[in-house]
């Protein structure tokens, strides 16, 4: 017996709750404990410290959650970025720890590492404007947060700090702005957070066209609602759905029809089955029941 098909792309079902809110609340947590140190202020052992376990806790903890749980979604982008993410706040974490104590990180491989990061976040950059503006600006504020960092080690330029300082600042206002809006929005049921589409159209791929066999279902339907069983002939069939088959033969489509058993074609004509009908009636009609 035929049963009801999908039409298009299947529907994905999420296994947890979206975990990017908890991920970006977390981030902007940590970005709002490095920022008194990114101008200069909290430069003691004592705030050095608590910096350091707050980039623990909030930065690491929370988003490393946030990447494996869109792993679970199958979220590959949010997965990978904040997993990768999460593993540099443990950095942040060292690295102020032991400030606080007197020793300082190797700058020449924080500088490679920092030029590594920058390379990702620009790739990340890109490929996150195929989803919304606001994402493509919130990794831009990264880019240019790492290229500041890249530039002051190469320069040695002071003015880069307050950039540096800036670019955090901003970092966890527009983390706390996304998720927002991914927690208001849908709870308020309208958009009291913007949230803009992509920046970049992605080319579209060829899908499959249902229009041939949705039109044949449909012309069928009809028929059986005037003469019941009663085949139809061919040829009225083929000049009920010729403004959609455009001179494209029916064979194929019926054949297929008719291998589902959804269709039957005799030498008087063609007709739909009980099953087609019912095929036809919850695809397309929105019948939830057999009756």
């Amino acid at each position: 017996m035929i049963r009801k098909a999908e039409l298009g792309r299947p529907t994905h079902t999420e296994v947890i709750a979206e975990p990017t809110p908890v991920g970006l609340i977390c981030l902007a947590i940590g970005c709002a404990a490095l920022t008194p140190i990114a101008f200069g202020a909290s430069l003691t052992p004592a705030g050095l410290k608590t910096a350091a376990i707050y980039c623990l806790l909030f930065g690491a903890g929370g988003q490393l959650v946030a990447g494996l749980g869109n792993f679970v979604n199958r979220n590959l982008y949010g997965g990978t970025l904040f997993t990768a993410f999460a593993f540099n706040w443990v950095l942040n974490w060292w690295a102020l720890d032991g400030l606080s104590r007197g020793v300082m990180p190797d700058a020449g491989v924080i500088f490679a590492v920092d030029v590594c990061f920058l390379v990702i976040f620009l790739a990340f950059s890109y490929g996150f404007g195929f989803y919304s503006k606001l994402l493509f600006a919130f990794l831009v504020d990264i880019d240019l947060l790492y290229a500041a960092k890249v530039a002051k080690h190469l320069t040695g330029a002071r003015w880069l700090d307050p950039l540096v300082a800036v670019c955090t600042v901003a970092l966890a206002a527009i983390s706390l702005w996304i998720a927002f809006a991914l927690l208001i929005n849908p709870t308020a049921g309208r958009r009291v957070f913007a949230f803009p589409g992509p920046l970049f159209r992605a080319r579209v791929r060829p899908g499959f066209d249902a229009s041939l066999r949705i039109a044949v279902c449909r012309v069928l339907h009809a028929h059986w609602q005037q003469q019941a069983f009663v085949p139809m002939p061919l040829g009225e069939l083929e000049k009920a759905v010729a403004d959609v088959s455009r001179g494209r033969s029916l064979a194929p489509d019926l054949a297929y029809l008719g291998e589902l058993g959804g269709l039957l074609q005799t030498e008087s004509g063609v007709r739909l089955t009980a099953a087609g009908l019912d095929f036809y009636e919850q695809t397309i009609l929105g019948k939830t029941q057999f009756a």
